[in-house]
């Protein structure tokens, strides 16, 4: 693992060199409005109002088509951007696969403002899969903790109509084709609700059915795309029940899952080591998109 991530670190200035920030809404962002500029220090994103994904390709002599949206974490207040978006790029493009950082817009502007910017992005990468070399059919959202939430969202409402806003892009499918949730936020309900992520996202006094509509596990149907869990004992911020909850759902409607619960792992673990077994995330990871065929090129399928 520790030579996996030193070959990261070592790539990520030039995989970073190559990527590309494209606007998610050209024609104009959806309820725009003025809340200052954004704001971008130590790895983090706060403060967004002109959502947009930045493009790390696939490395040069690996591509095979698979495409993964990211969604970085922060309790829809900031985004881990470093930790959970472009260190999670860089290690996919190793794997082959083209990654597209999502920066979201968060509590400046509430639902539904990030479940339309997921499935904007989704849409988009979608119709431009010829100029992005990809599989149209191959495009998965990766989310960590709030980030989850929104991943999850896409795999859950991609057909919902607040996640519309008129656009033509309307017109394409907006479905994942597979979800990897790195301890996800899941449900906004009961004991087992990050709070914190529920206020920033609903406000602090949200209707009974809007939390419900966002507590993700009552959402899934036999449509929600194949889907990795990922979590630990150790979370002291988003309890591992959201995760077994999401699990539970997807395996009542049968729809293909895969779960691993660490013991170690403190919240964020991104990719570090020294956290027992929970450090080889990424090749379980690795082992279940070979298994379902996202890593195979299209002259080996």
């Amino acid at each position: 693992m520790k030579k996996t991530l030193l070959f990261l670190i070592l790539t990520a200035g030039a995989l970073l060199a190559q990527a590309a920030e494209l606007p998610l809404w050209p024609e104009g962002v959806p309820g725009a409005r003025n809340i200052g500029a954004e704001v971008r220090k130590d790895g983090y994103i706060s403060n967004t109002s002109v959502p947009t994904l930045t493009v790390v390709p696939a490395a040069i002599d690996r591509p095979n088509g698979t495409a993964v949206i990211i969604a970085p974490g922060g309790g829809y207040v900031r985004q881990s951007a470093m930790r959970e978006g472009y260190q999670y790029a860089n290690w996919l493009s190793t794997l082959g696969v083209t990654s597209f950082v999502l920066n979201y817009r968060m509590q400046e502007f509430g639902h539904p403002a990030p479940l339309q910017d997921v499935l904007r992005a989704v849409r988009l990468v979608r119709s431009r899969a010829a100029e992005f070399g990809i599989d149209p059919n191959r495009i998965g959202v990766m989310g960590s903790s709030a980030g989850s939430h929104l991943a999850a969202s896409a795999g859950t409402l991609f057909d919902h109509p607040a996640g519309r806003t008129g656009a033509a892009l309307d017109a394409v499918s907006a479905r994942p084709d597979f979800l990897v949730l790195m301890y996800p936020v899941i449900t906004l309900d009961g004991p087992a609700a990050h709070q914190g992520s529920r206020k920033a996202l609903l406000g602090a006094a949200p209707s009974p059915d809007l939390i419900e509509l966002m507590s993700l596990e009552k959402q899934v149907t036999p449509r929600t795309p194949p889907t990795l869990l990922i979590h630990t004992q150790a979370d002291q911020s988003v309890p591992v029940e959201n995760s077994i909850l999401f699990y539970q759902a997807l395996t009542r409607h049968k729809v293909p899952a895969e779960m691993y619960l660490f013991e170690q792992g403190s919240h964020g673990m991104g990719m570090r080591d020294n956290l027992g077994t929970a450090s080889a995330w990424p090749r379980r990871a690795e082992e279940w998109l070979r298994a379902r065929g996202l890593l195979a090129t299209p002259q080996a399928k």
